[in-house]
């Protein structure tokens, strides 16, 4: 490697000097605490582990009632030990194997599931108050994101359903709500499903079920079509 000396003799005798260029990403402070935590962490989950295993030992065959989990096939099971997802994602279906004390074993269904939208009071496009309500079919595609990412996946999708709907249904007059309930149930099956993808969930159908309209106004309807009959 040459020496600054010679550089500088090379150069002309030039003043210029070279500056290293240092890359701050590749700085490492020594007052980093997250290494220590990591150590700390990782020698209090072998010790527990430990501690689990030989209590497990100890307590045997009765231990075998609580180590020993069965799942259908519908079913996956996600685990978390001390607090983290278990390496190798969602489990099952069949036999598996838990540590007591330290696993924590969450069931998810992944049958089809329908709920029905509770009547929603809307006003439509062109003033005109209806209740309205739905069917909703979904099932689980994600196991892992429907625990993690979301609290309550049944809830979550329950209300955002309803919310859905009155926003989509706000948008339509009343004639199209009532010719084009097709179209219209493609349209929140779609804004459902994106809202719901990163919570684990497919949803599979939306059906408009019912549309009922202000006495008053069934009754200028009824009399406007008995009009036009006798014309």
């Amino acid at each position: 490697m040459r020496k600054m000396s010679d550089m500088r003799k090379d150069s002309g005798g030039s003043r210029d000097e070279i500056i290293p260029i240092v890359n701050r990403n590749n700085i490492v402070s020594s007052n980093d605490p997250t290494g220590d935590t990591d150590i700390c962490s990782s020698c209090a989950s072998i010790f527990l582990t430990i501690i689990s295993i030989i209590l497990m030992v100890c307590t045997f065959p009765f231990s075998m009632f609580f180590c020993i989990k069965v799942i259908q096939e519908y079913e996956r099971a996600v685990i978390f030990r001390l607090g983290r997802v278990k390496k190798g994602g969602a489990v099952g279906p069949g036999l598996f194997f838990i540590i007591p004390c330290i696993d924590q074993c969450n069931i998810v269904d992944l049958r089809t599931v329908s709920f029905d939208v509770p009547p929603q009071e809307i006003l439509t496009k062109d003033s005109v108050t209806v209740s309205v309500d739905a069917v909703v079919y979904y099932n689980i595609r994600a196991p892992m994101a429907a625990v993690c990412n979301v609290a309550d996946y049944s809830k979550s999708t329950k209300l955002l359903s309803a919310t859905t709907l009155r926003n989509i249904l706000g948008t339509k007059t009343l004639s199209e709500l009532l010719a084009d309930r097709e179209n219209i149930a493609q349209g929140l099956k779609a804004m459902i499903d994106t809202a719901t993808d990163p919570w684990g969930i497919d949803i599979e159908r939306v059906e408009v079920k019912d549309v009922r309209l202000p006495q008053n106004l069934q009754r200028a309807m009824a009399a406007e079509a008995e009009a036009y009959q006798r014309s």
